[in-house]
């Protein structure tokens, strides 16, 4: 799977609300009521990633969790990693 052209990561950015691009990666930070809740999100989406055999950068502070998603293998954004993004804010 190649790399996307900015072009196709910033269409691919608008349509994932909260998401942002932040170098080679797109990123999310998530807030909770207290750290449980926060472990309990990072729990589904370690199954998420999992499931997809593709694995974020978390980044955990208390009740705020960093997401960080990129192909390391393609060294930026594929498709892979909005797919993921998607699972993770799905229902």
């Amino acid at each position: 799977m190649s790399p996307l052209g900015d072009a196709e990561i910033a269409a691919e950015v608008a349509r994932a609300p909260g998401w942002r691009r932040s170098g080679k990666a797109i990123e999310r930070t998530y807030r909770f009521v207290d750290f449980k809740e926060a472990m309990i999100f990072v729990n589904r989406v370690a199954w998420l990633a999992e499931r997809a055999n593709h694995h974020p950068d978390v980044t955990i502070r208390y009740n705020e969790v960093t997401l960080s998603v990129w192909t390391h293998s393609e060294g930026g954004l594929t498709p892979k990693d909005f797919s993921l993004a998607r699972s993770i804010d799905g229902p």
